[in-house]
């Protein structure tokens, strides 16, 4: 009896020492792969026209010029599957009414959270398309220099709604390229709209009611999408592109609209996170968002 709980011990204790050694040579052998973070700042210019009826019923159009900043990075729990992207702009529009002797301003920030499912090799080699969802906060004001009462017009707007890529990797000649198309589309959120003709003095007296609305695309339209080249020049991207933005609104009897066309030139690259105690092999695996 002795014998046979000591030959059971030894068994126990033998299990136990080859799962350890198993789970150790598993782990050595898959080690979690790189994933470069894809990151291109850019300047836009061109084109902006703006309607704003709280300030006036006349549309101004003129100058446009943005800066931008994108990081796009394959996620940590399904690299392959997932990825997310987070982008900054800042633009500023300098426009004019028709008859080019009233002048305004247009100053707006923006900053949207992506995270979208990835389908590789999609009917064709280096086809990849990416889907999901995304959360977009923008304010800024639009400023006119010639009006008496109502100045300035503050635009306030978070939404959530769907966000799309395209993205065709191939070469010319020897030169590797990447040719994307995005889209955001709000679907719906939230914005702020003062009543028609009460000015910001009323609201700072305490005259809160009625300033936040529910947006979807009954009172409002949004749509931000650019087509762009990104030419791999070695470890440098230079990306080339076209971008339109529009955004639109129609509550208490005040239209907005504004739209805006910009030629992009971007520069970046892709840039790695490397610890070099936990990632010790050169040959780890590197998944890329964007570029493979």
């Amino acid at each position: 009896m002795k014998l046979k709980v000591d030959i059971r011990f030894l068994f126990l204790m033998l299990v136990v020492a080859c799962g350890s050694q198993c789970a150790l040579a598993q782990d050595d052998g898959q080690e979690k792969p790189l994933r470069p973070v894809a990151s291109i700042s850019s300047v836009q210019y061109g084109h902006a026209t703006e309607l704003d009826t709280y300030i006036s019923p006349v549309k101004y159009g003129g100058h446009a010029v943005a800066l931008a900043h994108e990081m796009q990075r394959a996620t940590g729990f399904s690299p392959l599957h997932w990825t997310h992207q987070l982008s900054f702009d800042v633009d500023y529009g300098y426009i004019h009414n028709h008859a080019g002797n009233h002048n305004a301003h247009a100053l707006m920030v923006d900053a949207r959270w992506a995270l979208m499912h990835k389908w590789s090799n999609v009917l064709t080699q280096g086809l990849h398309l990416q889907l999901g969802g995304a959360t977009q906060f923008r304010g800024g004001v639009l400023y006119n220099e010639h009006n008496s009462n109502n100045v300035v017009s503050a635009r306030i707007h978070w939404n959530v709604g769907a966000m799309g890529q395209a993205i065709y990797n191939t070469h010319i000649k020897r030169l590797p390229i990447t040719i994307r198309y995005q889209a955001a589309l709000p679907v719906a959120g939230v914005f702020f709209s003062p009543d028609y003709d009460e000015a910001y003095y009323e609201i700072y007296l305490g005259n809160h009611s009625n300033l936040a609305h529910f947006g979807w695309w009954g009172n409002r339209f949004d749509l931000d999408h650019m087509l762009s080249a990104d030419l791999h020049l070695g470890s440098t991207i230079l990306r080339i592109g076209y971008r339109n933005r529009i955004n639109t609104s129609w509550i208490n009897h005040i239209n907005t609209r504004s739209i805006a066309h910009y030629i992009v030139i971007g520069i970046g690259g892709e840039f790695l996170r490397v610890n070099s105690k936990r990632n010790s092999k050169i040959n780890n695996n590197i998944i890329s968002s964007m570029y493979q």
